[in-house]
């Protein structure tokens, strides 16, 4: 976005920035779940920085019962999981035979050196079953809350995740990229 390269000078650029673009009748919204994202990389919820950008954040919960979604829409998440979840299986089986190839013949290990060799594999295994299975697509109540509240307000979604992108564009969510977004806040300053 272009407004600073950590969490804290984001949000101290946006504390200066969303009162003028309250002014101009623009609005951020944000479902709970990503306001309780933001708050966690806090370790004081009381932090003033915090409490100042929160003040400038409209919170609101989407309203499921009053959205309407295609049921084609359905059918492609569950057949996006479902293709997932095979590529995590089979990610699985190509980290277990990378485990018994590095321990067949050996002797019996001490602890350490035990615990020391299994944990590379269980790292690379994680890192890998993440990437099959979670890169590209939502894959928390979070991310549909952000999709579902940007589709009822008729706002623009402004997101880096490719899942929420992808998903939104699916639904016909208007979006605006975080680049453009930064653009326009730089330009209230």
């Amino acid at each position: 976005m272009g407004l600073g390269p950590s969490t804290k000078e984001i949000l101290q650029n946006l504390v200066k920035i969303l009162p003028l673009a309250k002014k101009n009748e623009e609005e951020l919204l944000m479902p709970p779940a990503i306001v309780q994202e933001i708050e966690s990389f806090f370790d004081n919820q009381d932090d003033a920085l915090l409490k100042a950008f929160l003040g400038f954040v409209t919170v609101r919960s989407p309203s499921y019962h009053d959205s309407a979604v295609s049921g084609d829409l359905f059918n492609d998440l569950i057949e996006d999981y479902r293709s997932r979840a095979y590529r995590g299986m089979k990610v699985s089986e190509e980290e277990i035979i990378k485990a018994a190839e590095t321990f067949m013949g050996k002797e019996v290990l001490p602890q350490k050196d035990f615990q020391k060799s299994v944990g590379k594999i269980i790292s690379s295994l994680r890192d890998r079953y993440r990437n099959a299975t979670r890169t590209g697509t939502i894959d928390s109540p979070a991310d549909f809350d952000l999709i579902m509240l940007a589709k009822e307000s008729d706002g623009n979604l402004i997101t880096t995740d490719e899942g929420i992108i992808a998903w939104s564009r699916k639904i016909g969510v208007t979006e605006m990229s975080a680049q453009v977004f930064g653009k326009k806040m730089r330009a209230y300053l």
